[in-house]
């Protein structure tokens, strides 16, 4: 299937917030559409993360390093923005990585792009402001599963949420994003293999 960012962002539109025509027409001028192979990195630790990623086609996944093991804190797939949002906001050294785990389709848009369309359009503010409210509601959501759920409960939410999830993305991420070992998440999942 071919994509165009003008079917792109009538999808945005779609999604998040209507956009005026005039502001439609400038954010398409401002994206990047961009083929991008599995494993690829688009932010790395330390690196100053400049742009946010709209994923058309694909999977990716935010993670961090501690004592050399790698935590998965965030995953995003299609009609979903992902970013180091902390890098972004903030001007700040990146925190953690974000590489796709399928081979994608995005959409790149700089921060300083991003800025002028918010000061010139109204509709384009209220899209980021729509954004950044879908992204914290869904870092809030995490915490209070991390919290409060149990393996069990964690595992059905996400399948409620992501059916797929375990077919498009390796279960050592999703053990790794859920806070449990690899052995729980097997256990969870075919509960009648138990002995």
């Amino acid at each position: 299937m071919e994509h165009n960012l003008p079917d792109i962002v009538a999808s945005i539109k779609r999604n998040y917030a209507d956009l005026t025509t005039e502001c439609e027409q400038d954010l398409i001028a401002c994206c990047k559409l961009l083929r991008v192979e599995k494993n690829t990195t688009l932010v790395k630790e330390g690196q100053y993360a400049d742009k946010t990623y709209f994923i058309v086609k694909g999977a990716a996944r935010a993670y961090y390093l501690k004592d050399g093991r790698e935590i998965t804190d965030w995953f995003a797939f299609e009609d979903a923005f992902i970013t180091s949002v902390n890098s972004f906001f903030l001007n700040i050294p990146s925190p953690y990585y974000i590489e796709l785990l399928e081979s994608a389709v995005i959409v790149e848009i700089a921060r300083n792009a991003m800025l002028e369309l918010c000061d010139k359009h109204h509709s384009f503010d209220r899209l980021c402001r729509i954004i950044v409210t879908r992204t914290m509601l869904q870092l809030q959501q995490r915490v209070v599963s991390i919290q409060f759920e149990s393996a069990q409960q964690k595992l059905d939410n996400l399948m409620a949420i992501r059916p797929d999830i375990t077919n498009r993305v390796p279960l050592g991420h999703i053990a790794s994003y859920l806070g449990i070992t690899l052995e729980t998440l097997s256990r969870i999942r075919h509960p009648k293999k138990r002995i």
